[in-house]
């Protein structure tokens, strides 16, 4: 049996904003018998090879990277842009997790984003 949650985040970002770090503007969750799946939707000024979200990161309540999905290439032109991570494993019992962004100036999303996990 597959739950799905889907949390949409919405937000006013000043275009100046965008250049900086990468904003997470929606997540879904979906489980399966393999485990779970993440689609992270983000929002980042791409400016090229130079300047692009490169990776986002699932973190348990500690802190701790449970799974990180990295980003190959900038989506300049692909505004925002989702991207999914397959049979992420949760440690038994986890009900929360946290979502943050990266991009290759090394700016993290701020805040991260907190997604609960659907029963």
């Amino acid at each position: 049996m597959k739950s799905i949650l889907s949390v949409a985040l919405f937000a006013v970002i000043p275009v100046a904003a965008l250049a900086e770090a990468p904003v997470v503007t929606g997540v879904t969750v979906a489980h399966d018998d393999m485990g779970w799946q993440f689609s992270v939707t983000l929002q980042h000024g791409d400016t090229g090879w130079d300047h692009y979200a490169d990776r986002w990161d699932i973190l348990a309540e500690d802190g701790t990277v449970l799974a990180t999905r990295t980003l190959r290439h900038p989506h300049v032109n692909e505004q925002p842009f989702t991207r999914s991570l397959h049979q992420v494993a949760l440690p038994d019992g986890t009900r929360r997790v946290f979502v943050r962004a990266r991009c290759t100036e090394s700016d993290l999303s701020e805040p991260v984003v907190a997604v609960d996990i659907p029963l």
